[in-house]
């Protein structure tokens, strides 16, 4: 259905709010198959269904999944002034072979304020979001998705981000802005009614006295909200946590077929150690006697990271590094500037930052001095990180200026229609990111303060594998600095050996991290019989891992790429070939840097999805948007109707209450899927195969169009940009 953008008077606007079209935009009623307590805490509930057949299309029929809630009252997380509640949504799947001994992996995006339901539909998921020839949007099954080696969870979290929230109140949603305000009112006289929608959201909003007062605003509280949230689902899905299945003798016995595996994006290089060693912290309770009973380990056997924030003072200086000289040869900036930017680094910010982390110790956000120091720290930081933002390339692909096509927002609209609400029993409308989550992290400077790689240390001495993944196309959370903080991580263990290393020499001399992963050597990463999808760097439970020609969100750019290091790492294999190996001695051969070079493709055409509009439409578009002028279709816009192109007849795809034909397990091929593809298995590789980008994801036909002027400078102006970096845009965290 196309939109037409008239400018309607106040009052008609006021009536259309009124009629049941509008009404149409609040989710419909939530209904639930199972409502129970928690097991572990009484208090904490949890209300779950499995989706209706169809809205996400899995590669067998056989595959469960359940969607729902898990509410965690007030005053949980004590001694944290959590005097809201927790309303956590999660999505889970099934492994596509033997769910019931598959290692379970736990899937957190960043942002911070960044929804998992775009890990999932965008990425890692088990089926992605199709538009067909009528123009509505169903589901595929994605043929790499991580489902494909483990069972799976997506979890929405903190609080406010995508389906989670605190309380559902009635509201409007500026999709301009990205603000909500509540109460509902009708449209505001400057914007196209299509901008402007009311729905059911939580009480954070922009009228609040504090947006940012009914949910977490440093990692460490998300971390304890997130481990409460765990101890209830795991409790509850007994048949899929490793280490209290009913084929294991004893909890964390030698037959423990499988462990967890916690896998973040982004500002999940926060994530990922902190909440690690919170749930190490838990486990360490248990075993002394000091935790409540029935409380439940959470086994980690990985932590990985993708294209992650890991730590400023290691990261920042590699911003105007990359900018000025990558593998693309890409030129962001002149020499000057570089120098410049690096003297501010060395001059500026690492002052700033030291100040910062020598303020705060318990990281919980309470120290108003603290806070105003880190917070400061950030925005003298900023500098570093506007610099592909002011030369008007796409801070998650270099190949790209803005606007860009990727990735697509199908998903949002997918996820906001009223079958797929009550499909999966959301009790929300659906949001991207949350601005308040961010304004909350950006309050405390959470993004500066230290300890990750200190962290990450620890887990390796622990026995934990750590991997750290990132595409090379990458500016946000380049590929230079995610290698220093692997660098950094082993650095931190100068006298750590791995039990039975020894040195080369076979003098016996104990190998340690520090010493093993520099000697390391680069090896190509065989992805199938004719792909090299990228390198690794491995030295016993560390690895590093460049990806080849992808953006920020590997998965998407490269998606069996990613897919093949996410299982060889969880597998604990070489990732460079996925050969059965013993970590305990081995060290990846290869050349002593990483000196391939990418080539740019023809830029792509672009789609301008309105609720993704700050950086997938040019100025043109969002002038004549804002004008009243051209047509939305299916949540795209076009300023000249004639413009409009649906898809063929031939793409077929599941919807809620109509899915389309799959297999059974016992199938390794899907009817729906034209490829001759295996649905199962992970590749071993025999030999080396050349480079080639036929792994990759297609690049839509090329189209030229006005690129616009970079919408987020303001906000760069005004301090964010640290968040903006690790957020698609400032309205748009991943």
């Amino acid at each position: 259905m196309a939109v037409q953008l008239l400018s309607l008077p106040p009052a008609l606007l006021a009536f259309i709010l009124a009629t049941p079209l509008a009404n149409a935009q609040y989710p419909p009623p939530a209904s639930y198959q199972n409502i129970l307590n928690s097991t572990v805490d009484p208090s904490i509930t949890v209300a779950y269904k499995q989706p209706t057949n169809g809205t996400c299309t899995t590669a067998f029929t056989t595959q469960k999944q359940y969607t729902g809630y898990i509410g965690i009252p007030p005053y949980t997380l004590a001694p944290i002034q959590q005097n809201y509640s927790i309303n956590t949504f999660f999505w889970f799947i099934e492994a596509r072979q033997t769910p019931e001994t598959a290692p379970l992996t736990i899937w957190l995006n960043g942002g911070p304020g960044s929804s998992s339901m775009f890990g999932l539909f965008n990425e890692v998921g088990p089926c992605e979001v199709v538009q067909m020839a009528d123009g509505s949007y169903g589901t595929q099954m994605r043929t790499f998705g991580w489902d494909r080696a483990s069972n799976i969870l997506f979890i929405d979290q903190p609080n406010h981000v995508g389906f989670s929230y605190d309380s559902a109140t009635n509201a409007s949603f500026n999709l301009y802005t990205n603000d909500i305000f509540e109460p509902a009112t009708a449209p505001v006289s400057d914007l196209p009614s299509f901008m402007y929608r009311n729905g059911t959201f939580g009480t954070a909003n922009a009228n609040s006295q504090t947006t940012y007062a009914t949910t977490a605003n440093t990692t460490e509280i998300a971390a304890r909200a997130t481990w409460h949230f765990l101890q209830t689902w795991l409790s509850t899905f007994t048949q899929y946590n490793p280490a209290t299945r009913p084929n294991v003798t004893t909890p964390n016995s030698d037959d423990e077929p499988a462990g967890v595996n916690l896998f973040t994006e982004s500002y999940g290089g926060k994530y990922g150690p902190v909440f690690a060693t919170y749930f190490e912290d838990q486990n360490q309770a248990i075993a002394n006697g000091t935790a409540a009973p029935g409380t439940l380990a959470i086994k980690l056997q990985s932590v990985g990271i993708v294209n992650g924030l890991v730590d400023d003072l290691v990261q920042d200086y590699y911003y105007p590094r990359f900018a000025s000289n990558n593998t693309y040869d890409v030129s962001l900036i002149d020499q000057t500037t570089e120098i410049n930017a690096i003297n501010n680094f060395t001059n500026q910010c690492v002052p700033a930052i030291q100040r910062c982390r020598a303020a705060d110790s318990d990281m919980f956000g309470d120290n108003a001095d603290a806070n105003k120091l880190c917070e400061s720290a950030q925005f003298t930081c900023n500098n570093l990180t506007v610099l592909a933002v002011a030369a008007g390339y796409n801070i998650y692909d270099i190949r790209q200026k803005l606007p860009s096509p990727d990735p697509s927002a199908a998903y949002q609209q997918y996820l906001n229609q009223a079958s797929v609400l009550e499909a999966i029993g959301a009790r929300v409308n659906y949001t991207e990111s949350s601005p308040y989550v961010q304004q909350g992290f950006i309050s405390t400077g959470d993004t500066i303060r230290g300890g990750m790689i200190e962290d990450l240390a620890a887990l390796l001495k622990l026995g934990v594998r750590v991997a750290l993944i990132y595409g090379d196309a990458d500016y946000a959370c380049n590929w230079y600095g995610g290698q220093a903080v692997a660098y950094a991580i082993a650095n931190a263990l100068p006298s750590y050996p791995w039990p039975t290393a020894v040195a080369s020499s076979g003098a016996g001399v104990p190998v340690t991290y520090a010493s093993g992963f520099a000697s390391a050597g680069w090896a190509e990463i065989v992805v199938n019989d004719s792909y090299v999808g990228g390198a690794v760097k491995q030295y016993g439970n560390l690895s590093f891992s460049r990806v080849y020609d992808a953006g920020h969100f590997v998965p998407y750019y490269q998606p069996e790429t990613a897919f093949q290091i996410f299982a060889r790492i969880i597998m604990g294999s070489d990732l460079a070939t996925a050969a059965d190996v013993d970590l305990a001695t081995y060290t990846s051969n290869g050349t002593a840097n990483s000196t391939h070079t990418n080539r740019v493709p023809s830029p792509p055409a672009y789609t301008c999805w309105v609720r993704n509009w700050d950086d997938s439409c040019s100025d043109d578009d969002t002038t004549a948007m804002k004008a009243g002028k051209g047509v939305v279709e299916y949540g795209v816009y076009y300023q000249d109707s004639k413009d409009v192109a649906l898809p063929s007849a031939s793409v077929n795809a599941g919807k809620p209450g109509s899915p389309i034909t799959t297999t059974s397990s016992g199938s390794s091929t899907g009817k729906a899927h034209a490829s001759t593809t295996p649905l199962t298995g992970v590749y071993t590789a025999t030999g080396t195969p050349s480079p080639t980008g036929a792994a990759a994801r297609p690049l839509p036909a090329l189209e030229i169009r006005v690129a616009p002027m970079v919408g987020i400078v303001l906000g760069v102006m005004a301090g964010a940009l640290v968040m903006v970096v690790l957020s698609h845009t400032e309205r748009s965290a991943r």
